[in-house]
């Protein structure tokens, strides 16, 4: 059993509305080791993919992303939630990002200077439910003319329709961790990647 999965199993609090909270090692206070075998096991698996980026959205993804970058030796881009004012006018992509776990929707944005036609982009998060943060961070990845090789995940909730929306987008997913079932305050894991 991965590190991941016993981490869940020890640590992951189950919320209403399918909620997993693994903030204790995964996406606030950060367990080194977890996340460095997330980003081994992902970058083997798009090893052979020619990745010039590893793109993500702030600030979840950060961390799995820049281990996941480091691998690969490429640079790590995430996409911001407000336009600093360091970035002006059209010189940006802008999509729109619906979260599940804080029921709002946000712009989200790169600078056009750090994405163009020539990038193969690995989009990585922490957790794939609905597919939206994913599905947006496509929609920019497909406005600068780069390609997306693969969305890597930490956690998967196969039970909602975030990897089949990814899938008919024409992205190929790959998930470390996947939950079948949330019911009743217990996780239960979904067999492959």
């Amino acid at each position: 059993m991965s590190n991941l999965k016993e981490r869940i199993l020890k640590d992951g609090q189950v919320f209403p509305n399918n909620v997993l909270k693994v903030d204790s090692f995964l996406n606030h206070q950060i367990d080194p080791t977890v996340v460095k075998e997330i980003a081994t096991e992902i970058h083997k698996h798009f090893a052979d993919r020619g990745i010039t980026k590893v793109f993500t959205i702030e600030a979840s993804g950060i961390a799995p992303a820049i281990l996941v970058a480091a691998a690969f030796e490429v640079p790590m881009l995430f996409a911001k939630k407000s336009v600093p004012s360091t970035m002006h006018g059209a010189d940006k992509y802008v999509t729109k990002v619906h979260s599940y776990t804080k029921d709002i929707t946000s712009d989200v944005i790169i600078s056009q200077q750090y994405l163009n036609e020539d990038d193969v982009v690995l989009i990585i998060d922490d957790f794939l439910a609905n597919g939206e943060a994913s599905i947006g961070l496509i929609d920019l990845v497909k406005q600068a003319g780069a390609k997306v090789a693969g969305v890597g995940i930490c956690i998967e909730k196969t039970f909602q329709p975030g990897r089949q929306r990814l899938e008919e987008a024409g992205a190929e997913v790959y998930s470390i961790c996947r939950i079948a079932s949330l019911e009743d305050g217990q996780v239960t894991f979904a067999e492959g990647n």
